[in-house]
């Protein structure tokens, strides 16, 4: 007996190695806490990692575990981040918990670590149900509804937060709206605060629906009970009727839509990032939220709705990136709540065309009365009201009146025209994927990049104090393009004579495909002309591809390097390659005459098909990197989890992936809007880049838009010239197969003579297999899906009417021909 206590302690000895042997990680729910307390987004680890945000949320579920090497980085990752951030001792059983692993439903959220410079959150009180139903959701401890950020700074003049986060700009639009400056330290004057919810949410965290008496919960909007006094201009919500439900029919996509408030919820925003405002006859209004969740809106007047909207109403979304911002709350106004609020239902057409209603309208001098601010475009289809932020805190609310063509059917199809609960369905769900709206798709897209790369972020000062210094790998200020890379009428093209028409060798030309040839004889014999799309071509573009983050630098007679971001004079005309191919050099196909100004992607491209280049002289950018990643992983990550609601999900067999595609829209009407919306984010976005004056500038004088860090031709032209290129080697790795060559091309649709009607009678696959380097059928961004399949007799009737300059791709989907291009 007397070798027992050995015997024991040899026992547990062998018991700690077999649980610990060096590669056990945290518990799956200390991971998630330890990434939210760092303030890291899942991207963000997922690029340092080098695999997927989807094998992220894998590893912080538990449902799967690294392995090899990534296993020791994940490892060292959550090591640092837990020396940094300890599971906090003010909440009891949330170490045990994480470390156990458990997560019930009684489990307190994990706390981020408040560093010794800042005041901690304090815990939102619970509310009786009673008070919730007839007073709103206000209950922080600094104002009614809307508690303090948990990472604002305790001392009154430090510029930024503990956590990273310098103080927010002063509002000012994407497309280049600079409202008055105010004497406060804020960031770029360019940036909207739109944001969209990733992993910054905060303790605490409650959810639309999750148990009766909590803020948020449907069941506190038929709770009976008197209503408390509300504190001056924060007007209480109505209680509802005794027994009478607010929670409005919905579609079976709305009822059955997690995705569009995943995981835990910050409690500043527990209602989610938006509402749908709609009035009924008897003028009552109700706010209809994400996830099926009913709001009163007791205010009676504009300015006591954006009180409301920010006092009360918990609405809006976390920041994307820990230098960021958080979303402004979105209000979407219908017709009938337009009315209520003193706005027009629809705009007249002098309005429609100055993009507003007149400073003059009653609604607006209400706001302006009540020191409320609005941008320089004014109250239209996007709005933004606010003031000055005071330091961290902001106070601005953005307006959607889809009645007045907020929502472009080009990109957002019929969802103007839903009902106000299927409306914040769609929204939302967009909101929690991409970005809470903030302007059209394609400023959207915009913001999106620098949500997910802030120009600015907080350091500490030489006396320690919180300052505001250039963000690494951010666009961090505006800079002037190379006289190559502007378009016409920029200012720096002011010395050319008027209406001089630039030449190649003067003007950096980027663009999509637009090339077309005649059928030979051969593809004539052919039944079907099949038209095939690339996914998401310009996302896939940018995925990879190093840019420039500053000011070029002129050099001449340079060395070509294919890793360095820039504009090149370069003759490639010497470059011979089959006709039966567009020229990868050129946007109309044909080949270059002389030199022309070209981007990195196409120079290497040239250099990779095996011929040499020389450059005359070239415009570089010594600073880069790849800006767009990040940018191209959410807009991905969007688009995939959008598709896969629609039934068409990544590892289909091609036959499979076909075959639901043809169907996937109708699978869900509502989700189908938001792929479009997705979609045109990523085009408009691009775009956006090299945004062009409005009505009213004249050629010579700078435009708004140039102000700003995110307006970089440059930028758009690598991305173009990458998707181009791209383009040009799949159709060449499929000729070299194949024999097959394309006979139209538009932009990212290529359409090819077949022997069948689908793709896969004429895309080389074997025993199930794509071609290398060639087109690939799946959902994947990069990949391609069936664009639509015409008859032979078809195209020859349209050029034996329209002529041989007639492009096919740009009316193989749908056959018809509404604006014939023959001639351009």
């Amino acid at each position: 007996m007397t070798d027992q206590p050995d015997e024991l302690f040899s026992a547990v000895d062998s018991l700690l190695a077999a649980v610990d042997d060096g590669t056990v990680l945290p518990a799956p729910a200390e991971r998630t806490r330890l990434r939210e307390a760092a303030g890291l987004t899942e991207a963000a680890v997922a690029q340092a990692l080098g695999v997927r945000v989807p094998s992220i949320q894998a590893w912080e579920a538990g449902r799967a575990e690294p392995k090899g090497d990534r296993l020791e980085a994940y490892r060292r990752l959550l090591d640092g981040l837990s020396r940094r951030y300890p599971a906090p001792a003010t909440a009891p059983g949330t170490a045990a918990d994480a470390l156990s692993g458990s997560s019930g439903p009684d489990a307190p959220s994990p706390q981020p670590a408040v560093p010794a410079t800042e005041s901690a959150q304090p815990p939102t009180p619970t509310v009786p149900s009673a008070a919730v139903a007839s007073s709103g959701p206000g209950t922080g401890a600094a104002a009614p509804g809307r508690p303090p950020h948990p990472t604002a700074p305790a001392h009154p003049t430090a510029p930024a937060t503990a956590a990273g986060q310098p103080a927010p700009a002063t509002p000012a639009t994407a497309a280049g709206d600079t409202p008055a400056p105010t004497p406060e330290f804020h960031g770029p004057a360019h940036a909207l605060p739109g944001q969209a919810a990733d992993s910054d949410a905060p303790a605490a965290a409650v959810h639309p629906g999750s148990a009766p008496g909590t803020p948020g919960s449907a069941a506190t909007r038929q709770a009976p009970g008197p209503a408390p006094r509300p504190a001056a201009r924060r007007p209480a919500a109505r209680k509802a009727a005794p027994g009478t439900s607010r929670t409005p029919s919905r579609s079976a996509s709305a009822a059955a839509a997690p995705s569009t408030a995943p995981g835990p919820v910050d409690p500043r925003f527990a209602h989610g990032p938006l509402a749908v405002l709609d009035a009924d006859d008897d003028g009552r209004v109700s706010a209809y939220c994400v996830g099926g969740l009913v709001l009163d809106v007791p205010a009676a007047s504009l300015p006591d709705l954006v009180e409301w909207t920010l006092t009360e109403a918990r609405l809006g979304q976390p920041r994307l990136h820990r230098s960021g911002k958080d979303a402004d709350p979105l209000v979407v106004l219908t017709e009938s709540a337009c009315v209520r609020y003193g706005l027009p239902p629809k705009l007249t057409d002098e309005e429609r065309l100055a993009g507003r209603i007149p400073d003059t309208h009653k609604a607006v001098r209400q706001l302006l009365k009540a020191d409320w601010l609005l941008t320089r475009r004014g109250f239209g289809p996007w709005a933004w009201v606010y003031r000055p932020a005071e330091g961290s805190r902001r106070h601005s609310v953005h307006f959607c009146l889809p009645s007045w063509n907020a929502l472009d059917s080009r990109y957002w199809g019929g969802a103007a025209d839903l009902p106000p609960a299927e409306l914040a369905h769609v929204l939302g769900t967009y909101a929690t994927r991409v970005l809470t709206p903030c302007g059209s798709t394609a400023v959207t897209g915009l913001e999106l990049m620098t949500a997910l790369h802030p120009p600015t972020r907080a350091v500490r000062g030489e006396h320690g104090q919180w300052v505001s210094a250039p963000n690494p790998g951010a666009l961090t200020e505006a800079v002037d393009c190379a006289p190559c890379e502007a378009p016409d009428g920029h200012p720096l093209l002011a010395h050319l004579p008027r209406f001089h028409e630039r030449t190649p060798a003067e003007m950096l030309r980027e663009e999509a495909y637009d090339w077309a040839r005649p059928l030979t004889d051969e593809e004539c014999m052919r039944p079907y002309l099949v038209g095939i799309d690339v996914n998401m071509a310009f996302a896939a573009a940018a995925n990879r591809t190093v840019v420039g983050l500053g000011a070029p630098a002129h050099v001449h007679n340079p060395e070509f390097d294919p890793a360095l971001p820039g504009s090149w004079l370069v003759d490639l005309s010497h470059v011979r390659l089959d006709e039966r191919l567009p020229n990868p050099f050129t946007p109309d196909g044909e080949p270059p005459e002389g030199p022309a100004w070209y981007a990195t992607p196409t120079v290497a491209y040239a250099l990779e098909l095996g011929y040499e280049v020389a450059p005359l002289e070239a415009y570089v950018r010594p600073g880069h990197g790849p800006y767009l990643d990040a940018w191209y992983t959410r807009l991905r990550d969007a688009y995939v989890a959008t598709m896969a609601d629609l039934g068409v999900t990544t590892g289909m067999a091609p036959e499979e992936y076909l075959a639901a595609m043809e169907r996937h829209k109708s699978r869900d009407p509502q989700l189908a809007l938001v792929l479009s919306a997705i979609k045109a984010t990523v085009k408009g976005g691009i775009g956006k880049l090299r945004e062009r004056g409005r009505s009213g500038w004249r050629p010579g004088e700078r435009w708004p838009a140039l102000d700003r860090p995110t307006w970089r031709p440059d930028i758009r032209a690598a991305v173009i010239s990458k998707a181009r290129v791209n383009m040009h080697r799949k159709m060449l790795a499929t000729a070299r197969a194949t024999g097959q060559y394309p006979i139209a091309v538009l932009s990212d649709c290529a359409v090819y003579a077949s022997a069948g009607p689908s793709p896969l009678d004429f895309l080389p696959y074997r025993d199930g297999k794509p071609l290398p380097g060639g087109f690939r059928v799946g959902v994947s961004p990069g990949m391609v899906k069936h664009e639509g399949t015409q008859s032979v007799l078809w195209a020859e009737g349209l050029r034996e009417e329209y002529g041989d300059g007639l492009n096919l791709a740009r009316y193989i989907k749908s056959g018809e021909i509404t604006a014939p291009d023959a001639g351009e």
